[in-house]
């Protein structure tokens, strides 16, 4: 990443991903009673970004757009972790990933399951220390599911948007 720039389209795409994360993690939040947190489908938009744009994007738009839904959500307790931990999945997965150019499937698949394991781990170590591992198992579930429709709908939009977009 040494010398990476943001450019004009890379913060459109932070801007328009990040606003798409927050929208898709309010517009459907389902609660778990457990952590008082909350099932949603941010995590495809974040998962798609990843797969997309890469990894500065992915963490940026997925981190920002995930940490503005807690906001504005009303889980302000959530709001830091909430960011680091998505930042870091899209991190990650855009890491793994690779050029969207060039990469195989079986690529894409190892980025996604990354990305989708540093999610899973990175709440539940949190939900550890905040509400006790009882509660933290209670949720890992609804977070494994998440991450698999991150996954459905990540991957599929990714392979069909990186022919079509000039990055």
């Amino acid at each position: 990443m040494s010398g990476f720039k943001l450019g004009t389209k890379e913060i459109a795409a932070i801007a328009v991903m990040g606003a798409l994360a927050t929208i898709a993690t309010m517009m459907f939040a389902f609660p778990i009673p457990a952590t008082s947190g909350y099932f949603n489908f941010g995590d495809a938009i974040v998962m798609s970004t990843a797969l997309i744009f890469g990894p500065v994007v992915g963490a940026l738009a997925g981190g920002l757009g995930s940490g503005l839904a807690d906001l504005l959500g009303g889980w302000y307790n959530w709001v830091i972790f909430t960011a680091v931990i998505k930042g870091a999945e899209g991190y990650v997965a855009g890491t793994l990933a690779g050029d969207p150019k060039t990469r195989t499937i079986n690529k894409t698949i190892i980025a996604w399951v990354a990305g989708a394991l540093v999610m899973v781990a990175g709440y539940f170590i949190v939900q550890v220390f905040m509400y006790g591992f009882g509660a933290a198992i209670a949720e890992a579930p609804f977070n494994l599911v998440q991450m698999l429709v991150a996954g459905v709908v990540g991957i599929p939009v990714s392979i069909a948007v990186k022919d079509r977009l000039s990055l």
